[in-house]
């Protein structure tokens, strides 16, 4: 298993082939700031290629999921002497750790209490799955202080469709989990931090009976389905299926089917 990086603001655990990364700024509500982006970097960077890490879920210390971007830092920004390229160069370096992710080879959870805004609704976008407490604020609130949701509102789109997101992002409305649940948003909703925990393992141990392998590769086939012509996607869907059937996996997968048994990576 990967040895993960030493990180300030951000908890990471282990269990059972799954990692957990808390947000761990509690006092800020969790705002991201440079640090942590670079912190999460450094985390994809050592688990992207580790099939041991099945799963990652991302949660927030202190009953609030993620504030956005830290305003503090970007008005530092703002306020010294910062070119127009070193804005872009700060806005990038946000859209890269969403795109990150979005690419990650295992399963993501998202799972929300308190508040995702911003920045931070646009993270749990990211997700594979997000599960909400139905008490939670939801808000894509930069349009009221003057700016945008730039580099989240690819995400918000591919979660919620565009007539939805374009409103969302429009209006800065505010919703509850429960409203996240009915427009698609949320995946799943609870009302206690009991049940929340439930629906994640319920997750988890449905992840945990596929193929690392599997996964990976129809995570990576789902995120060209938009970026390929269809006569170029059937031949990619062709050589992805061949690899996965010639490999180690897929051998095991038929074999474990055929002899009625377990196969080796279900946990």
């Amino acid at each position: 298993m990967t040895n993960l990086p030493h990180t300030k603001n951000l908890e990471l655990d282990i269990s059972k082939d799954w990692l957990t990364i808390w947000l761990n700024r509690p006092n800020s509500r969790n705002a991201l700031t440079n640090e942590m982006i670079e912190d999460f970097k450094n985390i994809f960077n050592s688990i992207r290629n580790d099939p041991s890490i099945r799963g990652v879920s991302f949660r927030g210390k202190g009953g609030v999921f993620c504030a956005g971007a830290d305003l503090k830092e970007i008005k530092s920004i703002f306020d010294g002497k910062s070119k127009k390229e070193d804005v872009i160069r700060f806005s990038m370096a946000t859209g890269n750790l969403f795109e990150s992710i979005n690419t990650l080879p295992q399963v993501t959870v998202m799972v929300i209490e308190g508040a995702a805004i911003a920045g931070g609704l646009g993270l749990a976008c990211c997700g594979d799955f997000i599960i909400t407490h139905k008490d939670t604020r939801f808000s894509l609130t930069e349009t009221r202080i003057g700016l945008l949701p730039a580099q989240i509102s690819p995400f918000i789109i591919q979660r919620l469709g565009l007539v939805k997101g374009k409103q969302l992002m429009l209006t800065a409305a505010q919703i509850n989990g429960e409203e996240a649940l009915n427009i698609g948003l949320a995946d799943f909703a609870g009302n206690t931090a009991s049940e929340l925990e439930n629906l994640e393992h319920n997750i988890k141990s449905q992840v945990l009976k596929c193929a690392p392998g599997a996964v990976a590769e129809i995570k990576g086939l789902i995120n060209l389905i938009t970026d390929l012509p269809r006569s170029e996607l059937v031949s990619k869907a062709g050589d992805s299926f061949a690899k996965q059937v010639l490999s180690d996996e897929g051998r095991e997968g038929i074999a474990s089917f055929l002899e009625k048994r377990k196969p080796t990576w279900e946990v």
